[in-house]
């Protein structure tokens, strides 16, 4: 009998409502947070095992959401999310996988 997994496409609970969004396949880098500190935070709650990332607050301006695009990008496990360009982040997923 196999153990049930976490879905890595499950959305945070912390992640405030709009188009960005973390996803749980973060591993906890914080790059996001370094690149858009205005829009993304680290999850510092001690219970869990791995920490994360998520978005606290949307993007308000053309700037902000500049930011959130570029850590989007950047993001190593690719679990920076934008409801808006959804086929665009499945792109780059399957960019990264050929790519190993």
């Amino acid at each position: 009998m196999m153990g049930v997994m976490a879905d890595i496409t499950e959305k945070f609970a912390e992640n405030a409502p709009g188009r960005f969004y973390v996803v749980r396949a973060c591993i906890g880098c914080t790059l996001c947070t370094e690149i858009a500190s205005a829009n993304f935070k680290e999850n510092t709650d001690l219970e869990l095992a791995v920490g994360n990332s998520y978005v606290y607050r949307q993007p308000e301006t053309p700037e902000e959401e500049s930011f959130c695009r570029e850590a989007m990008d950047a993001c190593p496990a690719s679990a920076v999310r934008d409801d808006g360009g959804g086929e665009r982040a499945v792109i780059q997923v399957k960019e990264k996988r050929s790519c190993q």
